[in-house]
């Protein structure tokens, strides 16, 4: 069994790692209204984010990898459709059928679950409080506060709390 490193309570984090283990988060809103046509400018968004604000704590990694991560099914889903939408209307190899339509609407409300997901992580990462995501939160958790992480962060400190508010996620 791993042996993880006791996870900070909301008023052990300072403001500023709050503010931007949120902008993981909105990193993707960001990316997304200059890469409507192109959705890999999302997930290279988030890449960059990640890599530079991965080692201010555990935290902001935390959330950091989690974004990034849960990125990757819309962005495969969005390029997908896209794919279909450029066949279809520019290249005119492939005629709408039902299959298009349940892919269409299969996407969107992937989309739309995951900018509900994304904007309730960042609601709760502003307030120090940890959003685990369906197999990513768990994950990213298990990465980034085992104590084999030997990842030098900033702000390492020892945490002086005993009240739990954040919890892991198994």
């Amino acid at each position: 069994m791993r042996a993880y490193i006791e996870i900070p309570q909301p008023e052990e984090l300072s403001e500023r790692e709050k503010e931007d283990a949120m902008g993981a988060y909105f990193m993707m809103f960001a990316a997304l209204a200059s890469s409507l046509p192109l959705p890999i400018i999302n997930l290279i968004a988030a890449v960059i984010y990640y890599f530079i604000n991965r080692k201010k704590s555990r935290f902001i990694h935390f959330h950091c990898l989690q974004s990034l991560l849960s990125q990757f099914p819309t962005t495969l889903l969005n390029w997908g459709l896209l794919f279909w939408l450029l066949q279809i209307y520019v290249f005119h190899n492939y005629q709408i059928n039902n299959y298009y339509y349940a892919y269409l609407f299969f996407a969107i409300v992937a989309n739309v679950l995951y900018i509900i997901y994304s904007l309730i992580a960042a609601l709760k990462a502003r307030k120090g409080i940890f959003f685990y995501f369906l197999f990513f939160g768990p994950y990213a958790y298990s990465r980034v506060y085992r104590k084999e992480n030997l990842l030098g962060y900033e702000n390492e400190k020892t945490l002086l709390n005993n009240s739990m508010t954040n919890t892991p996620p198994f």
